[in-house]
């Protein structure tokens, strides 16, 4: 990213920047003329800034310049006090180095793309007679073909579908289709061949494979060819069934491709990447095209936007395929300063040409106004209900005599059932909404009387604010809460006063909201220190608001708990079998299904299964089975 040549007055040795620009000048002494990533510290270790460089040691040796750097670079020289460099073969590599610490450091001074999100594929198993078709995520295995990226589940969801009414793929798992003795009910509303009991030949049903991938790749004028002579052959032949079910698939293909509002016909494999900035924010859409047809779009927000758009995307770029793979097009609303740079980059890492490509006109130009169009829309919406977000947080600060709007709201509740499976959990929002990333799970360790909900919050805040202490005890890096809601009465609210007054903090806001009568929503009393409890006008929105925040952390213990209770069941009927580790485990549950299959099989089904044989076949049946000969 480039530095801004706007010059502002030099600081003053004494100043507190020259401190950081002495650490940066003592690192210059060392530092190659090579290329590489250098990274800005702070005190603390933590990573300020990353970047780039051709040349290292010319690189770095701009920041000393303070007069030449814009505020938010003095800023980060400020409170520089280390600083480490990693050397690349070429600058295309360094780029990429590059966006990949970026997204794993999150520096604060970069432009950072804050997505924790997967990307949703298809997945075509070619290691089975009858090939499935499925949604996958996470780690490619061998013997498989992967089809996308999908912007959502939603979009792989509505491709699944059409492959189902097309070309008759089986969606089912391995397990499933080995036991079916009948047919399911897909094979009924036609949207399945039925390969599991023999409706279909291995040559037939390799054939709609075949067109499926070809449908993928976009072929898809070839496949309603092929289908349409397929069909008057079976009309001449007076096979009037197999015509009129191949006359449904032809119209499925059709409905398919009549449902796309916009595509890139001819273009193949492309995305479609636009920006647009607005009030210091910036929203980027981006279009996956798969074999010309549409894969879904998702946006992206940035919060800083005061960098030229330009700047803004040739650092989106890096990040963005940090983790995913680049098509050989990419269509772009604005052409990044080091355009060729990042071309040579991607190029790299996809292993073939990349192209990076600004339209003019056509319908790549169309695509990319429709993108346009799609980042000012979502960033209009955004920015509208940040406005929203800011009005009920201003009326927060009101109801609780806060002394500003808080930006960072942190909400604790328990899970257990008569003390088992214990979890306290936390949920954070802000001016943005409620904050995922930092969404936190607490399973009780200390020795707790079963059902001692004050105990558990006493362990819940210990471990948060104490590591809160110990990692940021300046709070300066925006983790500590404005104020701090609890589920529960005046018991929980003293329980948490304690611990905050043993670790001396005394500026923390508490409340606790219990519920009213009959536990009724709109009826709740809220609780501080020093203050008689009170409630809100039912139609109240801060109201309103406020039972989101409690719901929200309730069901995110809820769901917490279930999944800790679920490993454990799990835990305790299989972990505790001699001979039986975490790889037997898991193909003993893709074999039999679940726990209970494993505890009803026989010991012939136990032997015959994958990885197991007589030994621990016998094992395993003794321990479900103990009076068994």
């Amino acid at each position: 990213m480039s530095l801004a040549d706007d010059a502002v007055p030099e600081s003053p040795p004494d100043s507190p920047v020259m401190e950081g620009v002495r650490v940066i000048e003592a690192a210059l002494a060392t530092l190659p003329f090579s290329p590489g990533v250098y990274r800005m510290l702070d005190a603390r270790g933590d990573a300020l800034y990353v970047g780039k460089a051709r040349a290292l040691k010319k690189r770095v040796a701009a920041y000393t310049q303070i007069g030449r750097l814009p505020e938010r670079l003095r800023r980060m020289v400020h409170e520089t006090r280390s600083l480490e460099v990693i050397t690349t073969a070429s600058e295309a590599e360094a780029l990429l180095l590059e966006a990949n610490l970026i997204k794993k450091l999150r520096p604060r001074f970069n432009i950072v793309l804050r997505d924790d999100k997967s990307y949703p594929w298809l997945v075509l198993t070619e290691d089975h007679p009858y090939p499935q078709i499925a949604k996958h995520r996470g780690e490619r295995r061998k013997g498989a073909s992967y089809w996308g990226p999908f912007a959502s589940a939603w979009a792989v969801n509505q491709t699944l579908t059409a492959l189902q009414r097309v070309f008759l793929l089986r969606s089912c798992r391995d397990t499933v289709f080995d036991s079916r003795d009948r047919p399911c009910l897909l094979y009924q509303i036609r949207r399945c061949s039925a390969p599991c009991v023999d409706r279909i030949s291995a040559e037939d049903y390799a054939g709609l494979v075949e067109q499926a991938k070809q449908f993928l790749s976009g072929e898809t004028p070839t496949i309603q060819r092929e289908l349409a002579k397929e069909m008057e052959q079976a009309a001449e032949a007076l096979e009037f069934e197999r015509a009129a079910a191949i006359r449904d698939r032809i119209r499925g293909l059709t409905h398919v491709q009549g449902r796309d509002r916009i595509n890139l016909d001819g273009v193949g494999d492309a995305d479609v990447v636009a920006l647009h900035q607005l009030a210091g924010q910036t929203c980027v859409q981006v279009f996956f095209f798969r074999g010309g047809r549409n894969y879904g779009n998702r946006p992206f927000f940035l919060a800083k936007g005061e960098q030229p758009a330009e700047e803004v995307m040739g650092a989106f770029l890096g990040q963005l395929y940090d983790d995913l793979p680049p098509p050989p097009l990419v269509l772009l609303s604005h052409a990044p300063p080091e355009q060729a740079l990042i071309a040579e980059a991607l190029s790299i890492k996809a292993g073939r040409k990349v192209e990076l490509h600004r339209p003019q006109r056509g319908e790549k130009r169309a695509a990319v106004e429709h993108a346009e169009t799609n980042a000012r829309e979502a960033l209009e919406r955004k920015l509208a209900e940040g406005t929203a977000q800011e009005a009920l947080l201003q009326g927060v600060a009101r109801v609780f005599d806060l002394s500003a709007t808080p930006e960072r709201i942190e909400v604790y509740d328990n899970s257990h059932i008569q003390g088992t499976n214990a979890y306290g959990v936390m949920i954070a929002a802000g001016p943005g909404g409620f904050l995922k990333q930092a969404y936190r799970k607490f399973s009780i360790k200390g020795e707790i009387r079963p059902g001692d909900d004050f105990a558990m919050m006493r362990e819940v805040f210990e471990r948060r604010f104490g590591r809160a202490l110990k990692e940021d005890p300046e709070r300066e890096g925006g983790t500590w809460p404005d104020l701090v809601l609890i589920d529960g009465g005046l018991g929980q609210l003293n329980a948490a006063r304690e611990v905050f007054a043993e670790m001396g903090v005394h500026d923390v806001p508490l409340v606790a909201i219990a519920k009213g009568p009959d536990r009724d929503a709109g009826r709740e009393w809220f609780h501080r220190a020093g203050a008689a409890p009170f409630q809100l006008p039912p139609r109240d929105p801060v109201l309103y608001y406020l039972q989101r925040l409690r719901d929200e952390a309730h069901r995110f213990a809820i769901t917490t708990h279930r999944a800790g209770r679920s490993k454990s069941l799990i835990r305790s009927e299989l972990d505790d079998i001699p001979g039986v580790g975490t790889a037997l485990k898991r193909k003993l549950l893709n074999h039999f299904g679940s726990v209970r299959g494993v505890r009803n099989a026989a010991l012939e089904d136990l032997a015959n299964a994958p990885g197991v044989g007589p030994t621990v076949a016998r094992k395993i049946h003794g321990h479900f089975h103990p009076g068994a000969g």
